[in-house]
């Protein structure tokens, strides 16, 4: 990450803030998979988005206007020996070079050094709740700090949310951020491509998942987004279906909901494909349905409409498409009121997408829908689910689920999809997996 950009967001945030403030910001922990072995370290969204710093067993400090630094960082010490078992460690000299920190601390000093930059502040800016072992350690500094009372000491007055501030400053995307998620986004968009390719019945679900995982790590992510989808047949109707344990059959759709991690910051695009290469009647109808209803979105998606305008659309689209093949039965805006079409579409149209998948931000402002503004980033994602067992279907419609899902910004006039490059349309798909 661009160092002038993370000192930027800093210097936005302490604006914020305020003097006679300090905030807190402590990374992830460490999770156990099993016994003694370790999950893959992931640095917390907030932290890394000040700081760019990647170790563990980390916490970031800022005090607007601190004579004797804004910025600290408490981090792990080098240690030669913990090195040759662990990895390399930037240490607290490193945390100054290499992260900009005005000055760095061993993060097993923290209780020493923390309690007495508090003792100067009267706001606490901190995210209580996020982090329960580490609330501990805050509310005992600050118990203690009033403990001292007598002697002159003096705790923070008041502890305000710092997420509240910080999630609605990652909700707006910078040209870095953008091109960030854009490279994430073609990174997934060609390992969906390659799953086209290589889909085939008779191949087992967790087949294609290794391909898409196999491409997103040889073109530079460091992982996935979150637990990879896919779903031949009916198993493309589990909105979050994650074994991946079955085999693909011919005549069948499946449907894959797929996205890399690329320096933090998530891609998450979905397709629905056939597994012979060919789509049926039945499905082609239903996927014309989805692929309008996601146009219909993408026009909404433009500053100064509401979160909530691309659902809508989508809503009516696939309303009217519904009523179109008889699946529903009625006049169109009696059916939306009564949200008919809720049993075969029961998800909202998006979500914010950023460092997380599901990322932070309000949806609403008090009770209205949140205006949309240039920057934001979101997912348009329209569905269709018809289980096998659904009553008074006919059976051509059974088992199918389709989804389509693309990544796009906000933007004055239309908006940038940032995933385009994923085949889509029935021609599209067809073509790559002919080829």
């Amino acid at each position: 990450m661009n160092m002038k950009e993370l000192q930027r967001r800093r210097r936005q945030l302490a604006k914020m803030m305020g003097p006679d403030s300090i905030a807190i910001i402590p990374t992830a922990q460490m999770q156990i998979r099993n016994r003694d072995v370790e999950r893959e370290f992931r640095p917390d969204s907030d932290f890394f988005y000040l700081t760019g710093f990647h170790e563990p067993e980390s916490v970031a400090v800022l005090m607007p206007g601190h004579g004797e630094g804004e910025y600290l960082i408490f981090c792990r010490e080098r240690d030669e020996q913990m090195e040759t078992w662990t990895g390399r460690r930037v240490g607290p000299e490193g945390a100054c070079e290499q992260f900009g920190a005005d000055d760095a601390f061993p993060i097993d000093d923290i209780g020493d050094i923390l309690p007495g930059l508090m003792e100067h502040c009267s706001r606490l800016w901190y995210a209580m709740g996020c982090n329960p072992e580490f609330d501990k350690r805050v509310i005992d500094w600050m118990n203690y700090l009033r403990n001292q009372g007598r002697s002159g000491v003096h705790a923070p007055l008041e502890i305000v949310a710092l997420d509240h501030v910080l999630h609605d400053m990652r909700l707006y995307k910078s040209r870095t951020e953008v091109s960030l998620m854009r490279r994430a986004a073609n990174i997934s968009a060609k390992a969906h491509k390659v799953a086209m390719q290589t889909c085939q019945p008779g191949m087992t679900e967790y087949q294609l998942e290794a391909e898409l995982l196999y491409q997103f790590k040889v073109q530079g992510a460091q992982s996935v987004a979150y637990s990879t989808i896919v779903g031949g047949g009916d198993n493309g109707c589990i909105l979050h279906y994650t074994e991946n344990s079955d085999e693909l059959n011919d005549g069948d759709l499946v449907l894959i909901d797929a996205g890399c991690e690329l320096d933090c910051y998530a891609s998450d695009i979905t397709r629905t494909w056939p597994v012979n290469g060919r789509f049926s009647d039945a499905q082609t109808e239903l996927y014309e349905i989805v692929l309008s209803a996601q146009e219909a979105a993408f026009k909404q998606v433009v500053a100064g409409n509401t979160w909530n305008d691309p659902h809508r659309a989508a809503v009516k689209e696939i309303t009217r498409g519904l009523i179109s093949i008889g699946l529903l039965k009625g006049k169109l805006n009696s059916l939306i009121k009564d949200k008919a079409y809720q049993r075969f579409y029961m998800h909202r149209t998006g979500h914010w997408l950023g460092m997380d998948v599901h990322d932070v931000g309000d949806y609403k402002v008090g009770d209205e829908w949140r205006v949309l503004e240039n920057g934001m980033a979101l997912t348009v994602e329209p569905g269709l689910y018809i289980p096998l067992n659904a009553k008074g279907v006919a059976k051509r419609w059974r088992g199918i689920g389709i989804r389509i899902e693309d990544d796009v910004v906000v933007r004055n006039d239309d908006c940038d999809v940032l995933s385009k490059a994923a085949p889509k349309t029935i021609k599209e798909i067809e073509a790559v997996m002919a080829a």
